[in-house]
C-alpha cells in the first residue's frame, strides 16, 4: 500500500487593512433572533416603504430600467437633490457635485477613504456610530476619541484641543447612539474652533427628519464656517424607511465629491437605476409619510421614557431626535455582558461600549419598534436587571 501523503492547507496573509479594522472595532455582532426575543436593538424603522415608493420601482422595472447608471447617479435624482439641499445649505447646489452611494455606509466609505491617509488624525465624539472609527482604520488613519459633556453634548474645550492639526472630524447629527441633537449654536462654536484650518467635516445627518426638539433642524451645510469643509452624508433609509434599498447619497466641496466618487465607483460601481427612480419619488412625493412616521417615533419615545424611568438603577438620557435611549445603568459589569444576560431573559439592546470607550455602562434602546415591543421589551429589561443587581 503506498503511503499515505498528508500535506498541510496554505496558510494566507491578509491584509493590514483587514488586521487594522479587527483590532480597532468595537461593532458586536449578536447572535441570530429568535422568535421568543423581543428586539430594541435594531437600528431600523419598522414601517414598511411608503407605498409610492415601492410603485415607482415596479413601474421602473416593467419599463426595462435595469440597465447600468451613470456612476454619479441618476441626473433627475441628483436635480431634485441638489434642489433639496440648496434649500438647506441656503445657497446654490450643483447637481454635478452630488455622488448617489450604495446607502450612507458606501458614501461614509468612500468619503473617509477619499480624504485620510496613513497617519492622519481624525477626530470623532466618543460615545458615536461605531462604523467611523472602523473606516478610519481601514484607511490607517489615526481615530482621536473626545469624550462628551455628562449632557451628552460635545465636550467644546476637549474638542478644541483635539482637533488641533486633525485632518478630519466625523460627526452625525442627531446623534446615533444618544438621540442628541446638536444646536445652531454648538454648529456655530465648531466653526469657529475651525476657522483658518485646513481640517475636513463629516456630517451624517441620516435622522435629520427625526428631530423633536420643536425647533428647526440646522444642518452643518447651513452654517457658514462649515459649509465650506463639509461632506454632508445622507441615506434614504431612516426617513423613508428604506433601509433594504440601499441607497444614499454626499454633496460637499468639489474636489472631495470627486475624489470620493473615484472611491465609491472603484469599490461599487453604479446603484441600481429602478432604485434611484424609487428614492427620486420618496424625495418628491412622501413628506406627509416622513411627518407620520416621525410623529409615531416620538410618540414611541415617550412610551420608552416614561416604562424606563420606572426601573431603579437606571439614569435616563434626554434624546432629542432619531429613534435611540441611551440610559446608563448602575450594575458593575461590562455593558456586553449585560446585554448577553438580558438576552436570556428575552429582550435584545446594544451594548454601549460598541460605540466608544465611553459608552460603556450604557445600553442602547431602539424605539423603532412597535408600541406593545417597546413595552414588553422594557419589562423584560427590567427583570433582567433586577436578577443582575
Amino acid at each position: 500500500m503506498p503511503p499515505t501523503i498528508t500535506t498541510q492547507p496554505p496558510r494566507f496573509a491578509t491584509a493590514d487593512a483587514a488586521a487594522r479594522i479587527a483590532a480597532a472595532s468595537r461593532r458586536t455582532q449578536q447572535p441570530q433572533s429568535r422568535g421568543d426575543l423581543v428586539s430594541l436593538a435594531m437600528g431600523e424603522p419598522d414601517f414598511d416603504t411608503p407605498a409610492l415608493v415601492t410603485e415607482a420601482a415596479h413601474a421602473s422595472l416593467s419599463a426595462g430600467r435595469t440597465h447600468y447608471s451613470p456612476l454619479l447617479g441618476e441626473p433627475a435624482l441628483r436635480e431634485a437633490l441638489a434642489e433639496k439641499l440648496a434649500g438647506i445649505a441656503g445657497v446654490p447646489v450643483g447637481a454635478g457635485d452630488i455622488l448617489i452611494t450604495q446607502g450612507g455606509t458606501a458614501g461614509l466609505a468612500a468619503s473617509i477613504l477619499g480624504i485620510v491617509n496613513p497617519g492622519d488624525k481624525v477626530v470623532v465624539p466618543d460615545p458615536t456610530y461605531s462604523l467611523y472609527a472602523d473606516l478610519v482604520s481601514m484607511a490607517g488613519g489615526i481615530v482621536v476619541p473626545v469624550p462628551l459633556a455628562p449632557d451628552l453634548h460635545w465636550d467644546l474645550d476637549l474638542l478644541a484641543d483635539a482637533l488641533k492639526d486633525a485632518r478630519l472630524f466625523v460627526c452625525c447629527n442627531p446623534v446615533n447612539p444618544t438621540g442628541i441633537v446638536h444646536s445652531r449654536e454648538e454648529l456655530d462654536a465648531l466653526a469657529d474652533l475651525l476657522e483658518g484650518t485646513d481640517t475636513i467635516v463629516i456630517s451624517d445627518e441620516a435622522y435629520s427628519d427625526l428631530d423633536y426638539t420643536g425647533r428647526p433642524f440646522t444642518s452643518a451645510i447651513s452654517i457658514d464656517g462649515l459649509r465650506e469643509r463639509t461632506v454632508y452624508c445622507q441615506t434614504f433609509s431612516k426617513s423613508y424607511a428604506m433601509t433594504g434599498w440601499r441607497v444614499g447619497y454626499l454633496w460637499g466641496p468639489a474636489a472631495l465629491i470627486r475624489a470620493s466618487a473615484r472611491i465609491h465607483n472603484t469599490f461599487n460601481g453604479s446603484v441600481n437605476t429602478f432604485i434611484q427612480d424609487a428614492a427620486l419619488v420618496a424625495v418628491q412625493s412622501c413628506a406627509d409619510d416622513v411627518a407620520r412616521m416621525r410623529a409615531a417615533y416620538q410618540e414611541r419615545g415617550e412610551i420608552m421614557r416614561k416604562e424606563l424611568s420606572a426601573i431603579p438603577g437606571l439614569t435616563l438620557s434626554a434624546p432629542e431626535g432619531a429613534f435611540y435611549q441611551f440610559p446608563r445603568y448602575d450594575i458593575d459589569l461590562p455593558s456586553v455582558e449585560v446585554v448577553a444576560a438580558l438576552r436570556t431573559h428575552g429582550v435584545a439592546v446594544r451594548p454601549g461600549s460598541e460605540f466608544g470607550a465611553q459608552g460603556e455602562g450604557h445600553l442602547r434602546l431602539s424605539y423603532a419598534a412597535s408600541a406593545e415591543s417597546i413595552t414588553e421589551g422594557v419589562r423584560r429589561l427590567a427583570h433582567g436587571l433586577s436578577v443582575l443587581q
